[in-house]
């Protein structure tokens, strides 16, 4: 512990904080919760700091070695790196306030970089699991055939939900074997479907009955609740939750999961990494990178025939 001694003749870093946190709720307008998070924050950093310096110190003795070391501490005590950034903010905010207020000469939080966000992988099933979800829908039943439809194409061409439930009659060319796509931030892209999507979306379409409502409309919807209207991705959701318990496959799975496999194997098949970002719709190839998982066996396989010395 570093002894050190505030300065008496400044404010101390607790009466600041409350300062502030009035400042956010009178001049900013900022929501109860807002403050309550930035309290609960800044609290922790002076229960640190006031450790660190035997007595409560004023703003302008802390330093950026001083708010170093706390978000040390606070990575070490396990908390994640979105809770650290957090605080960071928070910290950013606090003393930028008091700045302006000529508490400090300057933001002593401002130096600190944010923490790499650890990138989780995404969860994902494997082919043999892929293929036993996409033969649980029933083939006797109008809902079973739409939804083995919906789930074949889904996977087929990596979509998201939304771009499912929004693709309309006009945006299909079965016999090129493509799908017109509207994505993110309306960005449109084709998109191609496989032979099981194909034969599925045509089973579909030949029993499809729309509503009075949807056959009026000029881009009539493919994927239909049972009334005959456009289903929702919220429908998607529950259809695909049932078949996940019917077939005992992981309830983690959401329709994401479906676009994430997808991407997985495509990877894992040798698929170039630009193409598949191509196919997804990706702007940018770093968003595609975290689908670069490749399984330990595939590694280990690409090892011993490409290694010159792999094998004896």
């Amino acid at each position: 512990m570093i002894d050190r001694v505030a300065n008496s003749s400044s404010q101390g870093l607790r009466t600041v904080i409350d300062s502030y946190l009035r400042y956010l709720q009178v001049e900013r307008n900022a929501s109860d919760l807002t403050i309550k998070s930035y309290g609960e924050d800044l609290d922790a950093l002076a229960e640190y700091l006031e450790e660190s310096f035997a007595l409560e110190p004023a703003p302008s003795e802390v330093t950026t070695l001083d708010l170093r070391g706390y978000v040390s501490a606070v990575s070490e005590a396990g908390y994640s790196s979105s809770t650290v950034a957090r605080r960071l903010a928070s910290m950013r905010s606090f003393f930028k306030f008091a700045q302006r207020q000529q508490l400090v000469e300057k933001n002593p939080a401002k130096p600190l970089r944010n923490p790499r966000k650890s990138q989780k992988l995404p969860h994902f099933l494997t082919t043999d699991e892929i293929g036993t979800l996409l033969n649980a829908p029933p083939r006797s039943s109008s809902a079973g055939i739409r939804d083995r439809a919906m789930l074949e194409t889904t996977y087929s061409a990596g979509l998201r939900v939304s771009e499912l439930v929004g693709i309309n009659e006009n945006d299909l060319d079965l016999r090129d074997g493509l799908v017109r796509v509207r994505g993110k931030g309306r960005k449109e892209r084709l998109a191609p479907l496989g032979s099981y999507a194909l034969v599925a979306l045509e089973k579909w379409l030949d029993i499809r009955q729309l509503s009075p409502k949807s056959e009026k409309l000029k881009e009539r919807p493919v994927f239909l609740n049972k009334f005959g209207n456009r289903i929702t991705t919220r429908s998607v959701g529950r259809m695909l939750e049932k078949y996940l318990k019917e077939s005992g496959l992981d309830l983690r799975t959401s329709p994401h999961t479906l676009r994430h496999s997808f991407a997985t194997h495509l990877l894992d098949a040798g698929a170039d990494i630009r193409s598949v970002q191509e196919l997804l719709g990706h702007k940018s190839l770093v968003t595609t990178q975290i689908y670069t998982h490749l399984s330990t066996a595939t590694l280990k396989g690409v090892y011993e025939l490409a290694h010159p010395r792999a094998k004896a």
